[in-house]
């Protein structure tokens, strides 16, 4: 059938996206105040209608991306770029969807410029008649009281916004979409470049619904934190370890989990140079690069160190996708009175084992017999998976990176299931209930039926690839004549 050969996902998949885009702008997470009559609630029945077409668009978004990437692993010769234009475009103008963040995204750029202490207070300081107050109310839930727990890069393009549109709440959260679309670039550019080009890795990294939904359309910050991150290892890879680490440097300063990166990052610098001693003392160089670019950015930003002790705060916030929080939770109701001390031991052991996870991959990175970038990918996953607080999009964090050098692999077939599945957990509007869980467990469930019964997806031998996981770092440079080439891959 035609729906189903490449020309026909991508018109699927863009009617998808547009249905995503209509239904949002009744049923999406529309703001309380400042609206300017474009993004206002149109009554219960509209809403309703907008939120079935949403999820009705969600679906066809996700079948012709699954069948998209089948496409691929079959031979398909496609400019997936011009599919990721097609299946983004529609959601450039749609208002905030599945997430109110970048209302605090809006409202702590403004209190950075009202002169607010933005990692000692949050958004509901803003007076009703200071820059963001409009963006402020409709802030949701807890983060209305909490301090910002991201870096001064971030908050800087955040106070630009507002300084541009005046903390307007529909031309400021336009401007933080253009960020989000610039970040999206970022992580073409990076996953292009560590994959070789090829183009199942942009159709689980950039295509994949689960980005599309919470980068594009949500505006949420961490795909400028994946970004960075993977540009630095992507530079770091070609042999430009320095400009590689003043990125991922960048990246912490946007969300802290990209320290992570710094690791394998030091890894491929050591073993660049031959590992032995020598190599180990190199491969610390990264985490001093990176560390004095926080330093320069938090005080050229003028915000403080206080995001140093903000960093746990979204710990605090109880989300059902974090196991070791419902398992600490179930278990202190057992066990005793109040709860909350066992849950906070439950969420430090899962914060070991990852911790844990992560220095077992780090150590097979170095031995040579695991590809950097798929355990910096896979790292992150493990960091997600034992956190004690997940959201639907933290997956995107190792994802990119798994994509990069494994799309077509177990891991990556495994990531494209769950991706598609938590795609559903969220509503338009941001909130979580409880169909959407139930909407999240069907599809995993008859993902992982599809996927079995049209034989998985190959390993990377049907494709061309590399052996997965067995990509080494690269050997010592040589110099090379002023006029050579440089390389652009391990």
């Amino acid at each position: 059938m035609w729906v189903f050969s490449t020309a026909g996902c991508r018109w699927l998949g863009a009617a998808g996206s547009l249905a995503v885009t209509v239904g949002g702008w009744t049923a999406g997470t529309l703001p309380v105040r400042g609206g300017r009559g474009l993004w206002e609630p149109r009554g219960s029945a509209l809403t309703v209608a907008g939120a079935v077409l949403a999820y009705l668009g969600l679906t066809l978004l996700i079948v012709a991306w699954w069948q998209y990437g089948r496409l691929l692993l079959a031979g398909a010769r496609e400019r997936v770029g011009v599919t990721l234009g097609w299946w983004t475009a529609p959601l450039l103008l749609a208002p905030p969807l599945y997430s109110a963040d970048v209302y605090s995204y809006i409202a702590q750029g403004a209190m950075v410029l009202e002169g607010h202490d933005v990692y000692g207070a949050g958004p509901s300081v803003l007076a009703p008649g200071e820059l963001g107050a409009d963006a402020a109310a409709s802030v949701g839930g807890h983060w209305t009281d909490t301090p910002a727990p991201y870096g001064p890069v971030f908050l800087v393009l955040a106070q630009a916004v507002v300084k541009l549109t005046g903390g307007s709440v529909v031309p400021a959260v336009l401007g933080m979409r253009l960020v989000a679309v610039g970040a999206l670039a970022l992580i073409v550019w990076a996953v292009r470049g560590l994959s070789g080009g090829r183009p199942g890795a942009l159709w689980l990294a950039a295509l994949n619904p689960l980005l599309l939904v919470h980068v594009v359309a949500g505006m949420h910050n961490d795909g400028l934190m994946i970004g960075l991150m993977l540009g630095g290892v992507l530079l770091a890879v070609r042999g430009r370890w320095v400009a590689g680490s003043v990125l991922v440097g960048l990246a912490v300063m946007v969300k802290s989990p990209a320290a992570v990166a710094l690791l394998f990052v030091g890894i491929i610098v050591a073993r660049g140079c031959g590992g032995g001693v020598r190599g180990l003392a190199k491969g610390l160089l990264p985490g001093v690069v990176a560390a004095g670019v926080a330093a320069l950015a938090t005080l050229a930003a003028g915000t403080g160190f206080g995001w140093l002790r903000t960093q746990s705060v979204a710990g605090t916030i109880h989300t059902a996708l974090s196991v070791t929080s419902d398992l600490g939770l179930g278990l202190g109701l057992l066990v005793a009175d109040d709860p909350e001390p066992v849950k906070a031991v439950v969420q430090k052991l899962g914060l070991l084992v990852a911790l844990g996870i992560i220095g077992a991959l780090g150590w097979r990175a170095w031995k040579g017999s695991l590809d950097p970038v798929l355990g910096l990918g896979l790292s992150l996953v493990a960091l997600v998976a034992l956190s004690p607080m997940v959201q639907p999009w933290y997956l995107l964090w190792g994802v990119c990176g798994v994509a990069a050098v494994a799309w077509d692999g177990a891991w990556g077939r495994y990531l494209a299931v769950v991706s598609a599945a938590l795609t559903y957990e969220t509503a338009p509007s941001g909130r979580t209930p409880g169909y959407g869980f139930a909407l999240m467990g069907v599809a995993l469930v008859v993902g992982v039926l599809v996927h079995r019964r049209a034989g998985g997806l190959p390993g990377a031998e049907s494709s061309g690839g590399r052996p997965h996981g067995t990509a080494p770092v690269p050997a010592p440079r040589r110099r090379r004549s002023r006029g050579a080439r440089t390389g652009t891959g391990a």
